[in-house]
């Protein structure tokens, strides 16, 4: 069944939603969901290519689409480009926090310069964007949705950066929602679970996550970008109008299981490249 199925059609109509790292995956997801509701789409990201392609898919569900290359560490050039939105398709009523990197290795060979990355893209560009996007939002009375992720409040092995900045995130996000209650501003965070077909997937896990499959996720299968995308459009909804501070978990269960699974499947995946990492002569 189609989300405007569920849903207004209309519901975002004449809204503008500005989402960091859109041009795939997850986020990309988001804003599909919210084009399908008649929603303003603006996009950043690192790869212009990638971005060109997600524009022309959004427009097909009827969207108007802004999509301009912006690294979210680059705080200058991303405001640059959420001013510009602001120009194009009108205030900002809802920004979407998805920019991330991740990569697995174990925290004794990860470097300095690794883990800084990692936190500048998740954490500090995050804070980037809703610095920069606040007055369009108080404004608008919009929202913010961050995505987060289940490293931050379980602890996952080769996962000590993405566990900081995520963790990081969702704590910013509370912080936020105490601050800026009083503008009208609601901040929440989604937690996706194992999600088909994404970058992230294949990085952490792959093949090797399939076979654990069934007892790493409660309810047998994974999710898909568009589950977070109704995730994120009812968190934006007046549905979730009472909503803010609030850590959604969207993972079919998996954060109930642990970490064991995906230890196991990084292991069968990168074993060679981990043993000579750890090595000690």
């Amino acid at each position: 069944m189609l989300l405007r199925d569920l849903l207004p059609a209309d519901l975002f109509a004449g809204r503008t939603v500005f989402v960091t790292g859109g041009g795939s995956g997850i986020n990309l997801g988001i804003a599909r969901a919210f084009a399908a509701l008649g929603a303003n789409v603006a996009l950043c990201g690192r790869t212009q290519a990638k971005l060109d392609a997600a524009r022309a898919e959004l427009e097909a569900l009827g969207a108007k689409v802004f999509a301009q290359t912006a690294d979210v560490r680059d705080a200058p050039r991303l405001a640059e480009v959420i001013a510009q939105t602001a120009q194009l398709l009108g205030a900002i009523d809802v920004l979407v926090c998805g920019a991330a990197g991740n990569f697995p290795i174990p925290a004794e060979a990860l470097s300095t310069n690794g883990f800084k990355s990692v936190v500048d893209i998740d954490l500090l560009g995050s804070f980037n964007a809703t610095r920069a996007a606040f007055d369009q939002l108080a404004r608008t009375r919009g929202n913010v949705i961050f995505v987060s992720a289940g490293m931050a409040y379980v602890p996952y092995p080769y996962q000590a950066h993405v566990g900081a900045a995520k963790a990081g995130i969702d704590m910013m996000m509370k912080n936020l929602a105490l601050e800026w209650g009083r503008h009208g501003i609601r901040l929440n965070s989604i937690v996706p679970g194992p999600i088909e077909g994404t970058e992230g997937m294949k990085r952490l896990g792959g093949d090797s996550f399939e076979r654990a499959r069934s007892r790493a996720i409660p309810l047998g299968r994974y999710g898909t970008t568009e589950e977070i995308g109704q995730a994120a459009v009812f968190l934006a909804s007046p549905l979730a109008a009472y909503v803010t501070g609030c850590v959604l978990v969207v993972d079919g269960g998996s954060n109930l299981v642990g970490s064991l699974p995906f230890r196991e499947a990084i292991d069968a995946m990168h074993a060679d490249a981990l043993d000579a990492t750890t090595r000690r002569d």
